[in-house]
């Protein structure tokens, strides 16, 4: 039907005809209520397992990172073609950490979390997906991460592991 073609009732009566059993769908997405979380709470949250984030994880220290190019750093002792493989996929990620909604202290603890939980089930390859919303966590787990001693690499994730709200991370494992 073009423009200059007009409605006409008989054109309505068809479209409600056709439409008449339709029923409304029910929403079925589930918002979760937002977590209070209080200061002991906080301290809970971060237990003995994780208690070397508050080694690691400073805030004051800013490791020099590149400006104007996708995520990326390599720890000194690390070839630089490890960077070009994360950034083509060629690791695939074993774990998967999700720290949409949390706060900077409890991504900080869900980080160590993730790296002692590598180093213990030897999973060389995880993915951290901080989202980008207001940038705070997007800005923060890079600098969190280049500042732990068992990070090797990270680059930001190709678009099929969440590109730009994502990074993909090399974990050095100790063979015992």
């Amino acid at each position: 039907m073009n423009k200059k073609t007009p409605t006409t009732d008989d054109n309505f009566s068809v479209f409600h005809e056709a439409v008449k059993d339709v029923r409304k769908l029910q929403q079925d997405t589930i918002n979760p209520p937002k977590r209070k979380t209080t200061a002991q709470s906080k301290k809970k949250l971060c237990d003995s397992s994780s208690s070397d984030q508050t080694f690691y994880f400073s805030d004051e220290f800013e490791p020099l990172l590149k400006k104007n190019v996708p995520t990326q750093y390599t720890r000194i002792d690390i070839p630089k073609y490890e960077v070009k493989r994360l950034r083509r996929g060629l690791y695939i990620p074993d774990i998967f950490l999700d720290l949409h909604g949390l706060s900077q202290i409890e991504a900080k603890c869900e980080l160590s979390r993730l790296i002692t939980e590598c180093i213990k089930e030897k999973i060389s390859c995880a993915c951290v997906m901080h989202g980008i919303g207001k940038y705070i966590l997007k800005q923060k787990t890079p600098l969190w991460l280049a500042q732990h001693p068992d990070v090797l690499a990270f680059h930001q994730a190709p678009l099929e592991f969440g590109g730009a709200g994502a990074l993909l991370v090399l974990i050095e494992i100790l063979d015992n």
